[in-house]
């Protein structure tokens, strides 16, 4: 290997060890499950308290809405886990109160014939950011590595190579301006089997059972497997994995979005001197006696 080879490879290696040494290592035990390093918060936090922590984070949000479209920014934010893990709703309270315009939220459904034929990330691509645009992947080319293995959709000479390939991959993102974050949000067993059972009851999350959350649901340990290699081959300094415990929903939505404000170096800009004009007078304009047809008022 020549020093230039050395240098590069010490390199990689400095920078993938450096998430670690921040104290985002996790442990998996038996059970198949990943648990952070002394534990996390004990308590049902109140409802009354995480809306107040939300509220502040929102105004953070927006801050960074503003300061991406400022700055020409180009974020990319996956979120991986399993079913039930919580993806749709951090994603939801993320984007509820800033702008569609600049957060973009992405999730494929299953891909063609057409785009099964195509190189892997080509459907993916299409989707990337431009300046000043934030893309949430809900779900991701990361899909290769679990759901499309493990439910036969792919061979695993195919997974490995894109676990070979995907570091190199997200370095050219990196290297092209990308701000890329990505998430793996962990749920417990019991957690999992409470939220499934809750679907299977409440007529408001029906929709959100398909065949293939009951299917994924005996693969258990096949998912923590898949996972495992995952984070492995694909963990690097340039696009970590950051794991986030949600048995905990507010807890773990509160912590998404506090660690992913404080990983996007964006500026507060100048407020906005704002005054709202004077109002139009009347001029002559008069209600029509027109039978409106309002809607009945029941609440």
């Amino acid at each position: 290997m020549s020093k230039k080879s050395k240098k590069s490879s010490k390199s990689r290696s400095t920078a993938k060890r450096q998430p670690r040494a921040e104290g985002l290592a996790t442990s998996a035990d038996a059970s198949g499950e990943l648990h952070q390093p002394g534990g996390t918060a004990a308590g049902k936090m109140r409802t009354k308290d995480y809306e107040e922590q939300m509220r502040l984070l929102h105004v953070e949000l927006v801050a960074l809405q503003e300061w991406v479209k400022s700055a020409g920014a180009k974020v990319v934010i996956v979120f991986e886990g399993r079913d039930t893990a919580g993806k749709g709703g951090v994603i939801k309270r993320i984007t509820e109160r800033v702008s569609p315009r600049v957060f973009r939220v992405v999730a494929l459904t299953a891909p063609t014939e057409r785009e099964k034929s195509q190189m892997y990330i080509q459907r993916y691509l299409p989707h990337f950011p431009a300046a000043g645009e934030v893309v949430i992947f809900d779900r991701s080319w990361y899909n290769r590595a679990g759901v499309e293995p493990i439910m036969g959709f792919c061979s695993q000479e195919d997974t490995d190579h894109f676990l070979e390939m995907t570091p190199q991959v997200e370095k050219a993102m990196v290297d092209s301006g990308i701000i890329l974050l990505k998430y793996w949000l962990e749920v417990s067993a019991e957690e999992q089997t409470r939220r499934l059972e809750g679907r299977i009851h409440d007529g408001r999350k029906t929709w959100k059972l398909s065949p293939m959350d009951l299917k994924s649901y005996s693969h258990w340990y096949d998912y923590a497997r898949a996972r495992d290699a995952m984070i492995e081959a694909t963990d690097t300094g340039w696009a970590p994995w950051f794991v986030a415990s949600t048995d905990d929903k507010k807890r773990g939505r509160l912590n998404i979005i506090s660690h992913l404000l404080s990983q996007i170096p964006y500026e507060k800009q100048p407020p906005q001197d704002v005054t709202l004009p004077k109002r139009q007078s009347a001029q002559g304009y008069e209600a029509p006696n027109y039978p409106f047809n309002f809607i009945p008022t029941p609440f």
